[in-house]
């Protein structure tokens, strides 16, 4: 497991749609995770999150109710999380904490359609 890093930038709020969220699955685009609706750059973890590794079920959109269940099932791979176990809810909320010591705040998601700031 990789350690937490010392010094991240400080966190952004710049608002993704899914459909913009969707469009960084790649270390060119930059790859992002939202966990929660907040959205982290997971890019220096390519090969990790990247095309064809093994948690890229997750790049380019918010997978909250897949971390929680500790499933890489792409149909898990959503941002729904109503109704979740709450020991499935514990996990995700221990996901959240392990990205935000390791991973910059780039934004957060917002519906489609709404305006960017």
């Amino acid at each position: 497991m990789q350690p937490p890093v010392d010094s991240l930038p400080p966190p952004l709020s710049t608002p993704y749609t899914p459909s913009e969220l969707a469009k960084h699955t790649t270390a060119e685009a930059g790859i992002y995770v939202a966990i929660k609706g907040t959205v982290f750059d997971v890019t220096r973890k390519a090969d990790v999150y990247g095309p064809g590794k093994s948690y890229s079920v997750f790049a380019g959109k918010d997978g909250s109710r897949g971390l929680g269940m500790s499933s890489l099932k792409p149909e898990d791979a959503v941002a729904d999380i109503d109704g979740m176990d709450p020991k499935d809810r514990k996990v995700l909320d221990e996901w959240y904490v392990f990205f935000e010591k390791r991973y910059p705040i780039v934004g957060k998601v917002v519906p489609e359609g709404e305006a960017r700031l």
